[in-house]
């Protein structure tokens, strides 16, 4: 099972290859393809490679499949004694994100097809 550590959105995320993952607003339309390079870790079975900070000449890709705006968040403050009420509310936008796969270096890494 090949693994990697990349960063999207300014948060790091563990991504295989034939999952998807809901990630911060990526520009594009649905089936959009989308390369990300920044990785920061792979693991293949045993075989491990950690850049400094960056490993170089590895990337991810992968396709958007929709776009979409997060559960609403509610942000509500109070001032006691005071009759001071504030109440926002906040839908951060999303992106789901299908990874292909993963390259390092000639190597190619995607998901395992089932055989039936």
């Amino acid at each position: 099972m090949a693994y990697a550590i990349i960063e999207t959105g300014g948060k790091q995320m563990r991504v295989e290859p034939g999952r998807f993952y809901d990630v911060e607003r990526l520009i594009g339309d649905p089936e959009t393809p989308v390369t990300i390079d920044k990785v920061f870790f792979f693991s293949e079975n045993d075989d491990v490679t950690i850049g400094q900070p960056l490993i170089v000449g590895a990337t991810v890709q992968g396709k958007i499949l929709k776009q979409y705006r997060a559960k609403k968040v509610i942000v509500y403050k109070m001032q006691p004694k005071k009759k001071t009420r504030k109440k926002r509310g906040h839908r951060q936008e999303q992106t789901r994100f299908l990874v292909e796969s993963i390259t390092i270096g000639d190597k190619t890494f995607t998901a395992p097809t089932v055989s039936e």
